[in-house]
């Protein structure tokens, strides 16, 4: 079905709002793109940092100048999400608003909850038949639905035809009369004695079919790795067993006392100190015995990604061919002290749980029926807090591929905490985390994303690879290999941040080093004890990911055949156009047109919809994750407007139209155009609601009210 015929008002009108919108003090990029087309001006040679739009698209200022926007700052794009702003009246002691935490703490998104809240016990049921409210006449939600109806919350929306689209899809609306499409899924009854009752149509009235594990109310059709309540409330209050981790953790303590004897005593006193060698206990893992896994040039992977990583995005990247996925980064101790918010990046949908194209001859001991494409990522501090988290993580969320440890977070919050970034430097550390989350993982490996180094001046990849490939050497001859089943290195440090190109030629050194690792450790397992054989995962090789500016199929394969990685993990060119995966597959460039990518914003929409819900909380939800998706993917510049290829993700277009009003839509960078956009499927932004993009540029307010 074409975009514009699901929504009730033309395309061509909401189009038309947005170019012609006269309203702000300041007007849309989409109004000041409209230029005399007599205009013949010829473009500037080809600069450095400037993509080449051919010179009949490009917009000049008087005097026949190019304008060329100031550079984004990607760097704020790495930071976690601040949630809804919570209302002031509700705010803490003494009606203060609540301190925010966490990172970008200073985005706030507007309130945008119904007027009067609706009691949950006749939230999904007949006027007639509620259910006992359990707050009596405490409660101060409303119980009369037609006072809702008329009151508490918004008319119904007129997208998508005014038709509910889960309902359309599934056959129920787990929102119940919450939805804002609820009017395509009522009715009104009249009884024998005259009284009209209003119902809900098909299964919307009690919420069944949600998938096994959703709390009530919950929007989780074909979700997996959903946890129940009770164990995050059993995690908040320190209910839950860690045997596995506490009896590492024990022998850990053991072995690092016995460690620390052995390295510091007098080299003169050896008849009465035991041999470390001698002493040394074995710990309870066996890298050798997990599940494989497989990273191959068919297998290209979408990064873990904050706050655009989220379900729906990802659930579009695996329908346009990405074949291994990441959750959001996820703090150990907050997923260890119950906290919903990141229990809820562990998510997946369906088709995350399928496994990855596997084109190549047979890997021995790999089954590719047993593998699949989601894997979940962590930060940690201390190895009991990522040992832990890993061993919950094993227990209670069945559909994972891998648990990865992020070691390359570069922002201030995670890398003063000594987490992220800040184990680039703490290499020891990070081998006795790896080294206690294989322990407790059971059959899941373990991996490590890193960066280039720290400092600029100071690149540790290169020692840091050798130790998570073969052990530190002070004690590898007895503990092994670390069991590191494969290293995802992005080629920046963490002062670089995102300023400069990532450089693959520090990754293709990185990875002939590794290989030499993987040749060490296959002719060791010949001579080597047992004991050393079972701490070498995927039969002794570890897998070499490349990460750092991958924007084509060109820069795809070129990564794969010249600095020989297993695979390219794609990060920001993923979000700016997410069939970066289906070029890679088919291996040409596709010039998308501004109907197609249209369509994917309306994929995203109903994929949010299916994952947050269609009431007012998850609509704006949706747009909300919408508009941080548009502040990337509004960078795109069609193929066919480029002078030169390949196109660059580091390259800034100069103000150009596109080949139609709505090609020159989804190029503007402002944001109130980006709220048009989300309002042609998810109707009008509620009154209050904010947007502030993550990335400040010069180019537009970063105060956004729409």
């Amino acid at each position: 079905m074409e975009t514009h015929e699901t929504a009730k008002r033309p395309q061509e009108e909401i189009i038309g709002d947005a170019v012609n919108n006269n309203e702000q003090p300041q007007e849309p990029a989409s109004k000041r793109l409209k230029v005399d087309d007599s205009v013949q001006q010829q473009q500037d040679p080809r600069k450095k940092g400037v993509a080449p739009i051919k010179a009949e698209y490009l917009i000049l200022a008087p005097g026949g100048k190019v304008v060329v926007p100031d550079v984004v700052d990607d760097d704020a794009a790495e930071g976690r999400t601040a949630t809804q702003e919570a209302p002031e009246e509700t705010g803490g002691k003494g009606g203060k608003r609540k301190k925010q935490k966490g990172q970008n703490k200073e985005r706030t998104f507007g309130t945008f909850s119904d007027a009067r809240r609706l009691c949950n016990s006749v939230a999904y049921t007949p006027e007639f038949s509620p259910r006992t409210c359990k707050f009596g006449d405490r409660c101060n939600g409303l119980h009369d639905i037609r006072k809702y109806l008329a009151e508490g919350r918004r008319k119904d929306l007129e997208t998508f035809g005014g038709k509910c689209p889960l309902l359309e899809k599934f056959g129920r609306c787990p929102s119940g009369w919450r939805c804002l499409f609820v009017n395509s899924h009522m009715k009104e009854i009249t009884h024998e004695d005259g009284r009209q009752e209003l119902v809900l149509v098909g299964e919307s009235g009690n919420g069944t079919g949600a998938d096994e594990g959703a709390e009530e109310g919950e929007i989780q059709t074909g979700v997996v790795n959903i946890i129940p309540a009770q164990f995050k409330i059993d995690l908040s209050r320190k209910r839950v067993n860690f045997e596995k981790s506490d009896k590492y953790l024990e022998w850990l303590n053991k072995d690092t006392e016995l460690t620390r004897k052995h390295f510091h005593k007098n080299k003169d006193d050896q008849d009465e100190q035991k041999d470390y060698r001698s002493s040394y206990v074995e710990p309870p893992f066996k890298p050798a015995e997990k599940r494989r896994i497989y990273f191959g040039r068919e297998t290209p992977v979408l990064a873990p990604l904050t706050t655009q990583g989220n379900l729906p995005f990802r659930r579009l990247c695996v329908e346009l061919g990405a074949q291994v996925t990441y959750s959001e980064m996820a703090l150990g101790l907050p997923l260890l002290q119950g906290q919903k918010a990141d229990w809820t990046l562990m998510r997946a949908h369906e088709s995350e749980i399928t496994p990855p194209r596997f084109d190549g001859p047979p890997v021995e001991g790999y089954d590719n029926s047993k593998d699949l494409k989601f894997g979940v990522q962590i930060t940690a501090n201390v190895p009991w807090v990522a040992i832990k988290t890993t061993e919950t993580l094993a227990k209670f969320t069945p559909h994972i591929r891998l648990i990865d440890i992020n070691c390359g977070c570069p922002i201030d919050m995670i890398y003063k905490s000594g987490a992220g970034s800040a184990l680039l430097d703490a290499q020891a550390k990070l081998e006795r985390m790896i080294r206690g989350m294989n322990a407790v993982s059971d059959d899941i490996p373990i991996t490590a994303k890193i960066r280039m180094g720290v400092r600029d001046d100071k690149f540790t990849a290169h020692k840091l690879v050798e130790r998570l490939a073969l052990g530190g050497e002070e004690l590898r001859d007895v503990l092994g290999a670390p069991g590191c089943a494969a290293v995802t290195l992005h080629g920046r440090t963490r002062q670089q941040r995102y300023h400069r190109a990532a450089n693959w030629s520090y990754i293709a050194e990185t990875a002939a080093l590794i290989k030499q690792f993987n040749e060490k450790k296959n002719s060791l397992q010949d001579t080597i004890r047992e004991t050393e054989e079972r701490t070498l995962p995927n039969g002794g090789k570890m897998y070499f990911i490349g990460n750092g500016d991958c924007y084509s199929h060109v820069d795809y394969y070129d990564h794969v055949d010249n600095a020989k990685v297993d695979s390219v993990m794609i990060g920001r060119g993923a979000i700016i156009k997410p069939w970066i995966f289906e070029e890679i597959e088919k291996g040409q460039y596709l010039d998308k047109s501004a109907t197609e990518r249209l369509q994917y914003i309306e994929k995203f929409a109903r994929y949010g919809m299916e994952a947050w819900g269609s009431d007012e909380l998850g609509i704006n939800y949706t747009r909300r994750f919408m508009l941080e998706f548009l502040s990337f993917f509004t960078r795109y510049v069609p193929i066919g407007l480029l002078e030169h290829l390949p196109p660059s993700i580091n390259e800034r277009p100069p103000a150009y139209r596109g080949r139609d009003d709505l090609e020159t839509l989804l190029a503007s960078k402002d944001y109130r155009d980006w709220i048009k956009i989300s309002e042609m499927f998810l109707g009008p932004a509620p009154p209050g609601f904010k947007f502030q993009p993550k990335h400040k540029s010069n180019s537009y307010d970063i105060e956004a009210e729409g």
